[in-house]
């Protein structure tokens, strides 16, 4: 629910289109809805620019639909993640516009892009192939968020070649998203070659002693490269998000 929602039930009331008791029925729901198993904040566009974004994971299929159903009745963009293609059906039934990304396991919902500044883009890089799904739910997310991304794949440290060739865009990047399972290394090295906020993004990619995750995580909280922050292992989301605030930021 925007602003535009808000000034266009005004305008209705006024113009006589509206009851004061339908009016106040549909501002009811600013602050949230209660579904009882849900309170879903309608109030989030409003206060944070963006919806209230749907963590599916946990929940039955049922929820994740009922939850976008009414979600979409008030927004006009909603990301939903950790989604399956089951959930994905559900939801197609009842929000005929809704898309699924199966490699990064989002469900979209896009009535209205947001303004793009085409000048500042967001650079999403994974250290390997296996990193994508990861990297890519952080790519959506900034997408869905009114960013412009680039994406550069598969540059680990083990081939440090294939980063170095990607310098030009690393330095025009406004801020960077550095996603690595294994031992997390390439959120160090570009730190080092960054003059631009480098997110790093753990992910749980790699062997035993990698312990899902942890060990690329505690590589790059103890990262020696200035201007690296670090989210938790494999959110994407998370990164994506902090990454389009930065990028909005003047």
């Amino acid at each position: 629910m925007d602003m535009d929602y808000v000034s266009r039930l005004f305008k209705e009331f006024k113009a006589g289109a509206l009851t004061l008791d339908e009016a106040l029925d549909k501002l009811k729901i600013l602050p949230y809805e209660d579904l009882e198993f849900a309170k879903l904040d309608h109030h989030r566009l409003l206060r944070q620019g963006f919806a209230e974004v749907v963590f599916c994971q946990g929940k039955t299929v049922e929820q994740v639909q009922v939850i976008i159903e009414r979600l979409a009745e008030y927004n006009h963009s909603i990301l939903a993640t950790r989604a399956t293609k089951q959930m994905y059906d559900a939801v197609k039934q009842v929000v005929t516009d809704a898309q699924y990304h199966e490699l990064a396991r989002l469900i979209t919902v896009e009535r209205q892009k947001p303004p793009v500044d085409k000048e500042r883009f967001i650079l999403v890089m994974s250290a390997g192939t296996s990193d994508i799904p990861v990297a890519e739910e952080a790519a959506i997310t900034a997408e869905m968020m009114g960013n412009e991304v680039k994406r550069v794949y598969d540059v680990g440290v083990a081939g440090i070649h294939r980063l170095l060739d990607q310098h030009q865009l690393i330095e025009q990047a406004n801020v960077l998203v550095v996603v690595a399972g294994m031992e997390g290394a390439l959120a160090s090295v570009v730190g080092g070659l960054a003059a631009k906020p480098v997110i790093a993004v753990p992910t749980s990619i790699g062997y035993g002693a990698s312990f899902g995750g942890l060990a690329a995580l505690l590589s790059m909280l103890n990262s020696c490269a200035a201007g690296v922050a670090v989210v938790n292992i494999d959110n994407g989301f998370g990164a994506g998000r902090m990454a389009s605030m930065i990028n909005h930021m003047r």
